[in-house]
This record gives structure tokens, sequence and C-alpha cells, in this order.
């Protein structure tokens, strides 16, 4: 049989991958008697040096001393068994001598630049701690009369700063304030709007308060017989009882819940953000579902919608519907008046008994993912959406001719 058809099986190349690691391996092979060969060198080297550094002239050594003709000792090397670590104003260099002998090499040069650099840094310290004092010095001889002196961005008004502090919104502040039971450094102040600064000492009902320096926001989901108070002189549970030492900043519930209304509840020290929700003027939707004794019926469905009078004006749903198809005692709601039990007050005038008030959401806030009696913070996006009042939860107005709402 001819040799031909076998001619490509005999003496074949390597291609491919077999190629890549036979060159891996050369390569690997070399390098390892690099490697050996290297070590060899050094060993010899360091077997030289230390036959020198401890045989003196009579390990083939010529002592030399080519610094110091004058008796100094300190570059004679071979005497003192010194080796001098400062090399710069050597002529020959002895980084190989040092690596063959196993010393690790200082560069001296570089601890030289930070000694320098924490010597001017010292220098330095010094200086700011003396323009430190003398400003010190300086700050504690302003006399009164120079306030008016400072900048006009360091002032604020009192009901603002009250609100900031974490004590109530600017709305109720400057309730506080027209009482008369606030004080500026001891002097009793009835004008909210009354500037002050951070430097002041105020006092609200005995006693003082301070900005806040961080902002909390918190999200419960309120269960019944809570009051939404921070305190209560009746010693009944309050829904800052639920928080559990959440935070050590004090916060104070946005709007209020009745006792027996469960659902979102927000909790913050925002004043300013306080102040916008529950402002008249933004409409902040609130969503509630309501569980009534009997169906609401189709005439008072429609009443609902189209506004019903109360003791304290008209009051209209901005959306209605049953919750439930199969159920029509239970609603929802969704209403922006923040006047007092509006919900409850709004069907008992129709002649129904709310049994449960549930809300489920005020603004962009929901009870999601939070149980009964439990809270969450807020997440950035959330605080975000709340203080930019993000259309999606604020009530749009309706045109001058809007039509007929349908039930």
């Amino acid at each position: 049989m001819s040799k031909q058809a076998f001619q490509k099986f005999i003496n074949k190349e390597p291609t491919g991958a077999k190629k890549k690691e036979a060159l891996r391996q050369e390569k690997k092979k070399i390098k390892a008697e690099a490697r050996a060969a290297g070590e060899e060198f050094r060993r010899k080297k360091r077997e030289q040096a230390q036959g020198t550094r401890f045989g003196g002239e009579d390990a083939g050594y010529k002592k030399q001393d080519t610094r110091n003709k004058k008796g100094d000792t300190r570059y004679n090397i071979q005497d003192t068994g010194y080796r001098k670590k400062d090399t710069r104003d050597k002529k020959e260099d002895t980084r190989d001598r040092i690596q063959d002998t196993g010393y690790k090499r200082q560069d001296t040069r570089e601890e030289g630049k930070r000694e320098i650099g924490r010597n001017r840094l010292q220098k330095e310290n010094k200086s700011f701690s003396k323009k430190r004092f003398g400003l010190k010095n300086k700050i504690e001889t302003i006399q009164p009369e120079t306030r008016n002196l400072q900048p006009e961005t360091e002032f604020m008004p009192l009901n603002k700063f009250i609100a900031h502090a974490g004590i109530c919104g600017r709305r109720e502040a400057a309730e506080l304030v027209k009482q008369g039971i606030v004080t500026v450094n001891g002097t009793k102040i009835s004008e909210p709007g009354f500037k002050v600064s951070p430097k002041d000492k105020i006092v609200v009902k005995g006693n003082q308060v301070f900005l806040q320096k961080s902002t909390v926001y918190i999200l419960l989901n309120k269960p019944k017989d809570y009051i939404t108070t921070t305190e209560d002189p009746q010693g009944r549970k309050t829904v800052l009882d639920l928080l559990h030492r959440a935070t050590k900043e004090r916060v104070y519930p946005v709007g209020r819940l009745d006792r027996n209304t469960t659902g979102v509840l927000l909790l913050t020290n925002d004043g300013e953000l306080a102040q916008k929700l529950t402002h008249p003027s933004y409409e902040v939707k609130k969503i509630y579902e309501v569980k009534l004794d009997k169906p609401l019926a189709k005439k008072d469905y429609d009443a609902i919608l189209n506004g019903v009078t109360l003791e304290d004006g008209l009051i209209a749903a901005d959306m209605l519907a049953y919750a439930d198809a199969k159920d029509r005692s239970i609603i929802g709601i969704e209403v922006h008046s923040g006047r007092n039990r509006i919900v409850r007050r709004l069907f008992e005038h129709l002649g129904y008994d709310i049994k449960n008030l549930d809300r489920v959401m005020f603004a962009n806030l929901t009870k999601k993912n939070v149980e009964r009696g439990k809270y969450r913070f807020l997440t950035e996006k959330e605080i975000r959406l709340l203080k930019y009042m993000n259309q999606a939860f604020v009530r749009k107005k309706p045109p001058q001719t809007s039509p007929k709402r349908e039930a």
C-alpha cells in the first residue's frame, strides 16, 4: 500500500490549541532555566560577599577609605561593619551590593521629604490654631448691638425655626407664638414672623429647642386605639409608642387620623414639608377604604359626588367607587380636604355608620409591604417626589366648564 494516503499523518506539526500549549511549555521551560541560573548566580555572590565581609583583607577584599582622610570612622565601613544608607553623594552605586547581601535598601530621600512635610504641616497647624484662637476672641468681643450686622441669611421667622426644630408644623408653630408661650433670649414674643437665628435661645413651653441637624421621614401603618399626637395628658397610647426608638430625632405626625382610623400616616421633623402636605392650597390626595353598616344607595352615591353641605360648608368627593362589586357596603373614596373627620361626617350626614375606616394612600405613599402597627423609612425617591409636590398625588383642578360626573 502506498504511503501517500498516510502522508498527512506522518510528522504532523501541531496546530491550534496544541501548538499554543507547546509554545507555552517551551516558554515555561526557558523561564525556569533562567530562574535557576539567576538563583545560582545570586547564591555565589552572597557567599562571596559574606566571605569578604568577615574575612577582611585575608579574603581578598581591599579595604578602601575614599571618603574621609581625617580619621572619621563614620565612613569606615569595613572597620565598624556599618553600611552607610545615604548613597546620594557616592559616585559608586551600591544598590546591587545591598540586594546581593540580603539587605533591603532604604531610600532616605523619601524619608527626608516626608519629614519635611510633617514639619511643614505642624507649623501650619500651629499657625491655624493661632488664627482660630484669635478669631474666637474676636467673636466673643462682639457687642450685642452688632447683631444686625450679621448676614441676613442666618435669620428666619420664629415659626419656621420652631417647625424646623421638629416641634410641629409651621401653622401650629405660629399659633404657639401667638399664645405667648415662646420666648427668645428670655423675652416673650407674640409675632410669628419675628426674625431669629440659630444663636438665639428659643424656649417653647419651658424647653429650649434647636434646629434639627438631619431630617427623618417615617411611614407608619397605624392600627386602631392609637391617637395621632406626640403626647396625651390622659395617658392613652400614641403613634410615637409604635416607633420603638426608630430615630433619635424628634418627629411628629403630618395631619391627623382618628383613634379608630387605620392606615397610612407620615411622621417627620421636616416642618416645611409638613406645611406643604397639610396646607389646603396644595390639595394633596387622600384615598380611604370605608366599610359601612349597609350598602350605599345610588342616590347617596350621586350626592357624595355632587357635593353635600355640612355644618362647615360644602364637601364633595374627588372620586368614588364600589371597592367590591358584590358588596356595595365597601366604598373607595378620594378626597383632598383636610377638614377634621371629614369622611366620617360625610357618611354620617347621609345616615350611615362607619364600621371601619382605613387610609390606603396619602400623597404618593401607600401601606404596601408594611404590616399593621409597623413602620418603614421613606426612600430617597419618595422624599424627592414629596418635596417637589409631584402632580401624581396633587389634585388636578378641573376646567371651568367640566362635564357632569357619571355615577
